[in-house]
């Protein structure tokens, strides 16, 4: 098992030797290459994806044609489309990834039986959902409760390789924000 995988499992449930084996059973190596797309809208996503190195961004096209970004994700991180691979439905998102991109894919299938096999993996999968809501409850909270400028620089000051590795126009998206006003703001801030 990669690394930082086995660490991020356990600081959710403890694994024994067997366990361990058994869940990497179910896991297959997924590479892209930048702007490739691991998702597109139209496509029903199966899968669930452990990010092992690389940044991926999930968004929709708006009514307008404009791109909105509603994801990142990164090393260490899973990404997926939750309504399109849990009610079995196309997605009207993208995933695509930003940098050369490795993951470990667990498909909803394999996912189902491994939970029978391995309950933990189940109260794992509950533990990562919980996580997802917390996050997408804060990120609504600052979005209603802070100013533009105070957004972003909360945004900023939680994730900071996000400037080194994602181009600020798409920040701006993800931010609710035009890439001028997030301009603005950096420049004031030097």
């Amino acid at each position: 098992m990669h690394p930082d995988l086995l660490d991020y499992i356990q600081r959710y449930v403890d694994l024994s030797e067997e366990e361990i084996a058994l869940f990497v059973s179910y896991l297959k190596p997924r590479n892209l290459k930048k702007k490739e797309f691991l998702l597109e809208a139209g496509q029903v996503c199966r899968s669930r994806y452990f990010i092992i190195k690389g940044v991926v961004r999930q968004f929709y096209i708006d009514k307008k044609g404009n791109e909105q970004i509603i994801h990142f994700g990164v090393d260490n991180w899973w990404i997926t489309d939750y309504a399109s691979v849990i009610n079995k439905t196309v997605s009207h998102c993208y995933i695509e990834a930003l940098e050369d991109t490795q993951m470990l894919e667990l498909s909803e299938e394999d996912l189902n039986r491994l939970c029978v096999e391995l309950p933990k993996a189940d109260q794992l999968f509950r533990k990562i959902m919980e996580k997802t809501y917390i996050a997408i409850q804060a990120r609504l909270e600052f979005m209603m409760s802070l100013s533009g400028e105070e957004l972003f620089q909360t945004f900023i000051s939680h994730n900071p390789d996000f400037v080194q590795r994602v181009p600020q126009y798409m920040i701006a998206s993800y931010l609710g924000m035009s890439p001028e006003f997030v301009s603005k703001i950096r420049s004031r801030k030097k």
